[in-house]
C-alpha cells in the first residue's frame, strides 16, 4: 500500500504503477452486494443486446455473465464489469443480418463455400468463427504489448469521450421513452414510465444520504441502487403493475441437454483457409472496436478511482496488456455457445465502482450471479419495470460525464475567475482547462455522439499530435498542482540561466 508519509519536497504520495500491489482487506458483504446490484443491470442489458443482435436474449445474458466472470478474474483492471456493449453489438448485428438475409442462400458467399449445402448451421458458425478470431486478435495484441498505445490518447479527448458516452446514454433512454430515432416506446403510460424513472434517479442520488443518517451501518451493508430497485419494483407490483413494460429476459434454459445443444450447434467447426479469410475482416473490425472500447473504459475507471479514493488508498492502474488478453479469452469463450462479443463496459464498470467495490470479488460476483439469475431467478427478474433500469442509467450517465473540466472552464475561461484550487488546497488535483483543451473536449463529445467512438478518438488524437508537433506545443489537461510546479520549474531554470 502507498505510504501516507510525505515524499521529498513536500510532494504527496503518487498513484502506484500497474506492477505494484495494494493489499485491500475486502468487505465481502459489500463486494457481493455491489456485484448483485450490477448483475441485474448486466442481465437486463445482456438481454437487450441479445435481442438487438438477433441472436436472442438468452445468448446475451449468458455472454454478460461469462465475459464478466473471466475478465474480472484475470483482467488487468481490478474493479470493472465487462460484457456485451452497444458498439460491439452493433457490429455483430450487421454480421448476423448478413447471414440471415433471405437472399443469403443464393449469395456468392454461399456459392464459394459448398459446406453450406450440408450444414444448415454454417451461417451461425461463421459468425462464431469471426467472434473467436476477434478473441485471438485481442489476445495477440496483449501479448505483443500493444496496450500502451492507448496512452497516446490525450486526456482532453478522453474527457470528451466520457461526455459523449453520457449524452448517448441519456439520449438512448429518451428514445426509449418517446419512441423516437427508430425505437419502439416502452409500453404503458408515458408519464408513469417517465415519472418512475426520474423518481428512481432522484432516490439513488439521495437514498444513501437519508439512510446513512438514520442508520450509519447502511453504507457498509446495502448498495443504494439495489435497495431502490427492489423498493420501486415492489411498489409497482403492489399497485397491480400499472400496465407498464417489464424487463424481457427470454426463455430460460430448462435442462443440461439445452446447454450441450447450444455448444454443439454453435461450435465453429469449419476451419478452411477461405472460410477464415472471409471471417477475418469482421474479426479485425470487432478487434479494433474492442481494443478501444476496453482500454478507453479502463482509462475512465482509472480516472474515477483517482477521484473517488485518497492517494494512499488507490490500487494500481490498469495493466493494459493483461486486460487485452483477458478480453480475448472471454470473447473466445462466448463464441463456442453462440454468444455476443464484448468489451469492458463503461456503464457497468462505473456503476460497480460507485457501489463501493474495491476488489475483484465484486466483478466475479457479477458474472456468477448473472448466470444464476438467468437459470433460477428469471421469472422474478421479469417483474422489474423497464423504466427502473432507465432511471438507473440516467444516474450512470451523470456519473460518466466528466463534469469537473466543464465547470472549471466556465469559471476560469468564461467567467475569468480564479481557479478553485487557488483558495482550496483540496482541489489541487482539479485540471487547468485552456481554450484549446475545451475545444478538444467539445469536439470529441460531438463526434462521439454523431459519428461514433472510433471516429472521435482517431480524429482528435491525430489532430492533437499534428498540432502539437507541427504547429505549437498543446498542453494536455494537467492538475492545478502540476501547473504550479511547472511554473516554479520554469522560474528556477530562468534564475540559473541568469
Amino acid at each position: 500500500m502507498a505510504s501516507d508519509q510525505p515524499l521529498q519536497n513536500g510532494e504527496e504520495p503518487q498513484r502506484l504503477s500497474s506492477q505494484e500491489s495494494v493489499i485491500i482487506k475486502p468487505n465481502y458483504s459489500k463486494e457481493f452486494l455491489a456485484g448483485l446490484t450490477v448483475s441485474f443491470v448486466a442481465m437486463s442489458l445482456g438481454a437487450a443486446f441479445g435481442d438487438q443482435s438477433l441472436r436472442g436474449p438468452i445468448y446475451g445474458i449468458l455472454s454478460a455473465g461469462v465475459i464478466a466472470l473471466i475478465t474480472a478474474a484475470i483482467g488487468g483492471t481490478r474493479v470493472q464489469c465487462s460484457g456485451p456493449t452497444a458498439p460491439m453489438t452493433a457490429v455483430a448485428l450487421t454480421l448476423v443480418q448478413y447471414i440471415r438475409n433471405p437472399d443469403f442462400a443464393s449469395s456468392q458467399f454461399v456459392k464459394d463455400f459448398p459446406e453450406y449445402a450440408n450444414d444448415p448451421l454454417a451461417g451461425e458458425r461463421f459468425c462464431n468463427l469471426a467472434i473467436l478470431l476477434t478473441g485471438l486478435l485481442l489476445a495477440v495484441l496483449g501479448l505483443c504489448r500493444a496496450g500502451s498505445l492507448i496512452t497516446l490518447v490525450p486526456k482532453a479527448v478522453i474527457s470528451g469521450f466520457m461526455n459523449g458516452i453520457a449524452v448517448l446514454i441519456w439520449y438512448g433512454e429518451v428514445k426509449n421513452f418517446f419512441g423516437i430515432g427508430g425505437k419502439t416506446a416502452m409500453t404503458g403510460n408515458l408519464f408513469i414510465n417517465l415519472g418512475i424513472a426520474l423518481c428512481v434517479t432522484f432516490m439513488i442520488f439521495n437514498f444513501g444520504k437519508l439512510t446513512g443518517k438514520l442508520c450509519p451501518a447502511y453504507k457498509n451493508l446495502f448498495p443504494g441502487t439495489l435497495i431502490v430497485m427492489v423498493l420501486v419494483t415492489a411498489l409497482v407490483q403492489a399497485c397491480g403493475g400499472l400496465g407498464i413494460q417489464t424487463v424481457k429476459t427470454g426463455d430460460p434454459i430448462n435442462s443440461f441437454d439445452d446447454i450441450t445443444a447450444m455448444f454443439s450447434e454453435n461450435f465453429p467447426s469449419i476451419w478452411t483457409g477461405g472460410f477464415i479469410a472471409k471471417a477475418l475482416p469482421n474479426a479485425i473490425t470487432l478487434c479494433v472496436l474492442g481494443y478501444l472500447d476496453t482500454l478507453l473504459t479502463s482509462l475512465v475507471v482509472d480516472q474515477k478511482v483517482d477521484e473517488k479514493f485518497s492517494k494512499s488508498n488507490r490500487w494500481p492502474k490498469t495493466a493494459k496488456n493483461q486486460e487485452l488478453v483477458a478480453q480475448g479469452i472471454a470473447n473466445g469463450a462466448v463464441a463456442f455457445f453462440g454468444g455476443l462479443p464484448g468489451a469492458q463496459a463503461t456503464i457497468r464498470s462505473v456503476l460497480i465502482l460507485n457501489e463501493g467495490a474495491m476488489t475483484r470479488v465484486a466483478g466475479i460476483s457479477v458474472g456468477i450471479l448473472v448466470i444464476v439469475e438467468m437459470l433460477a431467478l428469471q421469472n422474478l427478474i421479469g417483474f422489474i419495470p423497464q423504466c427502473v433500469f432507465s432511471g438507473i442509467l440516467l444516474k450512470v450517465g451523470y456519473d460518466v460525464f466528466d463534469w469537473t473540466p466543464f465547470f472549471i472552464y466556465l469559471q476560469t475561461g468564461v467567467a475569468r475567475k480564479e481557479h478553485p484550487a487557488a483558495n482550496d488546497k483540496n482541489r489541487e488535483d482539479d485540471p487547468v482547462v485552456s481554450h484549446i483543451n475545451f475545444a478538444f473536449i467539445i469536439g470529441a463529445s460531438v463526434v462521439t455522439v454523431v459519428f461514433g467512438l472510433n471516429q472521435a478518438v482517431g480524429v482528435f488524437t491525430l489532430l492533437y499530435w499534428l498540432i502539437h508537433k507541427l504547429v505549437m506545443p498543446v498542453p494536455d489537461l494537467i492538475s492545478y498542482a502540476e501547473a504550479q510546479s511547472a511554473k516554479v520549474a520554469v522560474a528556477d531554470d530562468a534564475a540559473v540561466l541568469a
